[in-house]
């Protein structure tokens, strides 16, 4: 497993185990694959939201989002919209909604296309929509993870550092915006179930510091990291001091307004 996304797994499982720790009984969530242990292993972004899953009554498919234009020549910019797109992934598998699984794949193609990667993704890829089309939901969840991993793996050997770290930082921040759509549609969820977010938000600017110094000082990407920068400053003390409903609202408004950015010409 690549350094970068070893320590997104780390992450996440403290994120996953901080809402396990700080739960009351769990309410009965909507995914239908079996609960993953949270401690002593790797976890996902798969089992990262089935354990909001498991304490918030979500609605997955109010999530979903509009398809992405054509990929953009910022090669930096295609990687972290990629990495939106892995992410939606992981949200679409637990809605267990195959057409919406296979339309985002295409947009996964189009934009492992642009970065290089298309032919030697496609093989997976198409395995991976032939799995939702028959409900193989189960093995189409490590289908995703290993996915992920994959492509990363490719653009490290294309000695394309930049980019592999802009995917995760694109599949982290598109867990985010999930999570504080979440709360923000339920205020009276007990955020201290999401005491895991400020180690997300640590290792995404972790992952930003690594990126080149030129890449860092693009205009967009001074954008990503002033929203890294203003929302670990918002949720550094989430586990002492919960959010008030007008800062999460502003932290979901602002993720939201950054993932606009992307896709914008």
């Amino acid at each position: 497993m690549s350094a970068s996304l070893s320590r997104l797994s780390r992450a996440i499982c403290i994120a996953a185990a901080g809402m396990l720790a700080a739960s009351s009984p769990s309410l009965a969530g909507p995914a239908s694959s079996e609960s993953a242990a949270i401690a002593g292993t790797d976890q996902t972004a798969a089992d990262f939201l089935e354990s909001v899953g498991k304490h918030t009554r979500a609605r997955w498919r109010l999530l979903f989002r509009p398809p992405p234009p054509t990929p953009p020549t910022d090669r930096g910019r295609s990687a972290l919209i990629l990495g939106t797109l892995l992410g939606d992934s992981f949200l679409i598998w637990q809605a267990g909604d195959a057409q919406q699984f296979r339309n985002n794949n295409q947009d996964v193609l189009a934009y492992c296309r642009t970065l290089g990667l298309g032919e030697k993704l496609l093989p997976r890829l198409m395995t991976q929509g032939n799995l939702a089309e028959q409900s193989g939901w189960k093995d189409l969840r490590q289908e995703i993870v290993d996915g992920h991993q994959e492509a990363m793996r490719l653009l490290r050997e294309q000695m394309d550092e930049d980019l592999a770290l802009l995917i995760d930082v694109g599949v982290g921040l598109r867990l985010l915006e999930i999570v504080s759509s979440l709360i923000t549609a339920a205020p009276e969820v007990n955020t201290m179930l999401f005491v895991g977010s400020p180690e997300l938000l640590r290792e995404l600017r972790e992952d930003f510091s690594r990126i080149s110094a030129a890449k860092r000082e693009e205009p967009f990407m001074q954008r990503v990291r002033t929203v890294i920068d203003d929302s670990s400053a918002l949720w550094h003390d989430v586990d002492k001091t919960p959010l008030t409903p007008e800062q999460l609202s502003k932290t979901n408004d602002t993720l939201k307004t950054l993932m606009q950015g992307m896709v914008e010409r």
